[in-house]
């Protein structure tokens, strides 16, 4: 018998604010995926099944009343740099972990930045019409 995989809580799959689907499809590899739509419909049986909280674009919003409502909850991954949009103390007077990636961005940025100092020194843009 196949061991359950433990369920991530998402905002949603695809659409403006849900996680994209690549990305939802790697998470499946590794977790039972959970909407917030499906986790308000069933509160009672999800909530024991929710280890973890996928954060993507500051979504689903991380408040007290939510905490409170999944007692097995271990750790919220952030997808994002930054962690400003979560309350770390609240979080960890729960005892729950966060995570976030905080050096993804830094080189593709860098060379964004460099590209864009060259093309204006060199006035590239103005060429190119």
């Amino acid at each position: 018998m196949a061991e359950e995989l433990p369920g991530v809580l998402i905002l949603g799959i695809g659409g403006t604010h849900g996680v994209l689907e690549d990305l939802a499809a790697l998470l499946k590899k590794h977790f039972c995926l959970i909407t917030m739509k499906e986790f308000l419909e069933n509160k009672n049986e999800m909530s024991k099944k929710i280890q973890s909280i996928f954060v993507f674009e500051c979504r689903p919003t991380i408040d007290r009343e939510l905490l409170e409502s999944l007692p097995n909850l271990k750790v919220i991954g952030n997808s994002g740099v930054g962690v400003d949009h979560l309350d770390l103390k609240m979080i960890s007077d729960f005892g729950v972990k966060v995570t976030n990636t905080p050096h993804a961005v830094a080189d593709p940025t860098a060379d964004i930045g460099m590209a864009l100092m060259l093309a204006s020194a060199r006035r590239l843009v103005e060429g190119n019409v």
